[in-house]
């Protein structure tokens, strides 16, 4: 069924005349009468019973009248929503990030929001592993993932955009042995208890596995995802953890003893990825253009404690 003619009928049941429909359509009459003509056969009913030059509307003419008013308001409504979205006027945008990308992505957000008030955001505040998968399964559209040498086959198969990079610090208590160090060796660790993160975050791996390379198992006493509650416990002599020095420069220095880890030395390098293979919405790609506009480099803290 064309919707024209649905439309065509309408005009004409709403005008009580074909010639003033034809008017109205800027068609000509032959070509208004012929479409109703072909809505009544494709129904098998008598829709406008005529007489003479004039018609009255039957009871499946006044049926299928009401109900194409209802299609063609459907109709414009769905032209209208798809309008919107390519011209990002509304839509939802879904993106997995870690708690500790909320100070560098919150302005982006801002602006992001100031620009398209419409556009809802549903952010998931979860780990790197937990939004691979999600990115995977298509549920999320952007995620920031943790680039580590063990990750390197994840941009086979992801674009990113850059956002952060720190090295580990060691943040231990102000009374521990290694205060007023700059750096200590990882394998120093080795009989200290650990505040480590949750298996969804990939920071998790990156320094369970360099533990490992050591020659040591850690030793976990608690896990978190948050780095504040995370310091907190280590303030409280839980443990010790390790964080980035992004992080660790935001904390009372004479509370805490913070040194760069090195033999190992560890990084942690944050990007927002999305699949290479992936179509993405209207609403991601205003928010990629706008975070490259805004976030013109990755957030780079040097060594120099």
């Amino acid at each position: 069924m064309d919707i024209r003619a649905l439309r065509y009928y309408v005009e004409v049941v709403n005008q009580k005349s074909f010639t003033k429909a034809a008017a109205h359509l800027h068609l000509t009459q032959p070509t208004v009468s012929k479409m109703v003509q072909l809505l009544e056969q494709n129904f098998g009913v008598q829709l406008l019973a005529r007489e003479g030059k004039r018609f009255t509307i039957t009871d499946a003419g006044e049926i299928v009248y009401q109900r194409a008013r209802e299609i063609m308001a459907l109709h414009d409504r769905m032209k209208m929503e798809v309008n919107d979205l390519q011209n990002v006027e509304r839509g939802v945008l879904r993106m997995g990030l870690s708690p500790s990308t909320h100070p560098i992505l919150a302005p982006v957000f801002a602006a992001y929001h100031s620009a398209y008030p419409k556009i809802e955001l549903k952010l998931f505040e979860i780990g790197s592993n937990a939004t691979l998968s999600y990115l995977r399964e298509g549920t999320l559209e952007l995620g920031t993932l943790l680039d580590f040498s063990g990750a390197n086959d994840l941009w086979t198969e992801f674009d990113s955009l850059p956002l952060f990079n720190s090295p580990l610090c060691l943040l231990a208590p102000k009374t521990s042995s290694w205060h007023g160090r700059s750096a200590v060796d990882l394998k120093e660790l080795s009989e200290s208890e650990f505040i480590l993160y949750g298996d969804s975050f990939a920071l998790n791996d990156l320094v369970t596995n360099a533990c490992n390379e050591a020659g040591f198992t850690p030793r976990v006493s608690g896990r978190s995802g948050q780095w504040d509650f995370m310091a907190s416990l280590v303030n409280l002599g839980v443990g010790v953890t390790l964080l980035p020095k992004l992080f660790c420069d935001t904390l009372d220095p004479g509370s805490f003893t913070v040194a760069e880890i090195q033999s190992p030395s560890l990084t942690w390098n944050v990007s927002l990825a999305w699949r290479r293979q992936g179509q993405l919405s209207v609403a991601a790609k205003a928010w990629l253009e706008l975070a490259r506009s805004l976030l013109t480099s990755p957030v780079v803290v040097t060594k120099d404690l």
